[in-house]
Order: C-alpha cells, then structure tokens, then sequence
C-alpha cells in the first residue's frame, strides 16, 4: 500500500478506540479502589493506615513500571507489553482473593496488580498513537483520557454495586475475567505498531512541516540529553501534582464523602459524576489541544482542577456535591494527555514512550504519598482537610509552572523523530 494514499478510514482510530476501551479498564481500575477500601479493610482486619500503605506501595510499583513499560515497548513491541500485562493482572487478582495475610496481599495486590496495571496503562500505549497520528496527535492521545474518565464513571458505581451484591473478591475475579475477554482480541487484531510514513498528515501539511523545518526542535537521540532540560522536569512536576490530587480522590473521596454524611451510592455516584462529564469535556479539549497552545490549556486544567478540588471537600447537600462534581469534571481529565503530547513534540516519537514513563513514575510517586498521607492524616488530625487542602494547593502550584513551559511551533507543523 501506497503510505501517502489516504483511505476514507484512516486505520489509527481503530487503534484509537482499542487503546480507549483498554484505558477504562486499566485506569478505571487504578482509579476505582474507593469501592474496595472498607470492605477490604473490615475483611481482612486491616487499619485504614495499614491498607493505605499497602495502596500507596501499589501506586509507587504501578509507576515503576511505566518506565519498564515504555522501554518493553521501544525494544519487543506493543502487543508483547500488553499481553503480558494481561497476563500478569489475571494471576494477581487470582492471588489477591486467597491472601489473607498483609504480606501476601501486598505482593499480589500491590507489586504484582499494579505491575500488571502499568504494562497495560496509557504508556504503553502512547507510543504508538504518537507513531500513528502527527496532525490529530492531540486528539487521538485525548482518547485515552476520555477512557480513563469513563473508567471512573463506570466502574466506580459498578464496582459499588457488584461488592454490595457478591462482595470484594468476586468483584474483583469479574474484573480480571471481562479484561482478559476485551484484551486479548482487541491486542491481537488491532494492535501495530507499523504506522505510514507521514501517518495521518495531508499534502498540506507535509508541504507546511517542511517550511517550518527550520523553526522545527533538533531531535533528541539520548534519553539523559532529555533528562538535562528544564521541559522534562516541569511536565514531570505536573503529573505529580496530577498523581496526587487524582488518586487522593480516587482512594480517599469516597471515604471522605461519607465521612461528611453521604451514604455509599450517593458517594460513588459524586465520584463517578466526576469522570461521566470528564468523558464529553475531553472530546472538546482534545481537539482544542490541537489549536491552541497546549501549555496554556494545560495550565486552565490544573488551575480549575485545583479549585474544584477544594470545593468538592466542602459539600454539605447532594446538589452542592453533584454541581462540584460537574464542574470540576470539566478538567479533570487532560493533563496527562497534554503532558505526554508536549513530550513527544518537544522530544520526538521514539523517545517518548521511555520519558512518559519516568515522568509517570512522578505522578505515582505523588500517588503514593496523597494515599499515605490520606490515611495518615485522617487517623491522626480525624480530618480530611489536611490531604485535600493540601492538592489543592499543589495543583495551583501545577497551573503556574505550566504557563513556564515553552511555546511550541503549531502542532501540525511539528517535526517528528522517528
């Protein structure tokens, strides 16, 4: 096939919608652990504290993997990544529901699980959506933010109901079983990593990227000359604010809704209404992402999200909590996506599934610490205004040191390393 001939289906959305379907899954699984919290801590005998390091650990292993991710995937290939993550999370939650002790539930749910989680995670599939798509890269990589908010939105309330009815460890076997289900079709026939030459770009736009070459950035060969740049490290300190904030919510909001007074559904259902309007909000920032300048996009996220964070600790009334809940949905999802898009433009396609996953690692870093310090704080203080105060703060923080990131030439114009 001619790879400059261009047919009325580009075959990157197909990959498009594999990589969204396995984004619900993986993240809204990673995201999704409020549901289980109580009853695995009144199941198994554990303290808040205990269950919350084990979570926190969790995140910190789900964010070690990234990096191994991203390099399993520039050497073996997509497809070898995710099945075995596949694999990988079916024998963990299998392991998860017979441990009973704190050692053998750390290894199975927090090493094993969350390694599992990475090697399925937007990072692995980053890079072949950077390969397949230059002109909508934006817009493709968004789609996997609308599957991790959809992640939230579902499998929040769904998680609720199925632990309600069968309890935590058959909701959790019913998990492992419909991803492997969804996973291995979709990675077997969806999945290349053997993109077109010019991948989604138009005459026009070959004929604009080639007079933009001189404005373009030199390619980056070396992930340590990455390393020394000031870009890597302030997308790096976002996505920690973002790891933070995000997975303080994800394992503590529901917690701490009803800590203030709301009952288990109407809980999942303020959390979920979070990820239900962040799945329509990023079909509209995808596409903004790829016609104004990211940074500032980047920055209105983490600032609104920073706001809404701190209101959301504050509702007293069911409207007042689903009001929040929808307006703070409106950027809660984003970052992650811009970040990784800024990467791939600033650093090129071939390093940037390896630098998404240092700089994830940072996200899960922050992860691990808001899942301590959400635990931690709450038995201490027997409040939740420490933690949540505390990324809202970060956030802000987040919003002015993107508005520093370097403005970049237009996205369609970009030059891209291979």
């Amino acid at each position: 096939m001619n790879p400059e001939r261009k047919e009325a289906w580009y075959f990157g959305w197909n990959i498009v919608a594999a990589a969204t379907v396995l984004t619900l899954l993986t993240v809204g699984m990673r995201m999704s652990i409020g549901p289980f919290f109580l009853p695995m801590a009144e199941d198994l005998g554990f303290s808040r504290s205990l269950l919350s390091g084990i979570i926190a650990a969790g995140m910190l292993c789900y964010g070690i993997g990234m990096p191994l991710a991203g390099y399993l995937v520039a050497i073996r290939g997509t497809r070898f990544v995710l099945l075995t993550g596949t694999a990988i999370i079916v024998l963990s939650t299998i392991w998860t529901v017979l441990a009973r002790d704190p050692v053998s539930f750390f290894l199975a749910f927090g090493v094993f699980s969350s390694i599992g989680l990475a090697f399925t995670s937007p990072v692995a599939l980053t890079p072949v959506l950077s390969r397949w798509f230059v002109r909508r890269r934006g817009t493709a990589l968004f789609f996997l933010s609308t599957g991790s908010m959809a992640g939230i939105a579902i499998l929040t309330p769904v998680f609720s109901w199925a632990i309600a009815a069968f309890g935590w460890q058959q909701a959790l076997l019913g998990f492992a079983a419909a991803f492997a289900l969804l996973a291995l079709p979709t990675v077997l026939l969806v999945m290349r990593d053997d993109a077109p030459t010019h991948a989604d770009q138009r005459p026009q736009d070959l004929s604009a990227t080639a007079t933009n070459a001189s404005a373009a950035p030199a390619p980056f060969t070396r992930v340590r000359d990455a390393l020394r740049t000031a870009t890597f490290w302030q997308i790096g300190f976002g996505l920690f604010t973002c790891g933070f904030s995000m997975n303080l919510m994800g394992t503590h909001g529901m917690p701490m809704l009803m800590d203030h007074g709301f009952d288990a559904v109407t809980s999942s259902l303020g959390i979920g209404t979070i990820g239900l309007v962040a799945i329509f909000s990023t079909l509209v920032l995808g596409r903004l992402s790829d016609v104004m300048p990211r940074r500032t996009l980047l920055a209105a996220i983490y600032l609104v999200r920073g706001l809404g964070f701190f209101a959301m600790t504050a509702v007293t009334l069911h409207w007042e909590l689903y009001s929040t809940a929808a307006i703070g949905g409106l950027a809660w999802a984003g970052s992650i996506a811009l970040s990784s898009a800024i990467l791939a433009d600033t650093y090129g396609v071939r390093l940037v599934g390896v630098l998404y996953g240092w700089t994830y690692l940072g996200h899960q870093v922050g992860a691990t610490i808001s899942s301590l310090m959400g635990g931690w704080a709450f038995d201490t203080f027997g409040t939740h205004w420490v933690s949540f105060g505390s990324a809202s703060a970060l956030l802000v923080a987040a919003a002015v040191v993107s508005m520093s990131l370097p403005v970049r030439i237009k996205p369609a114009a970009q030059h891209v390393s291979t």
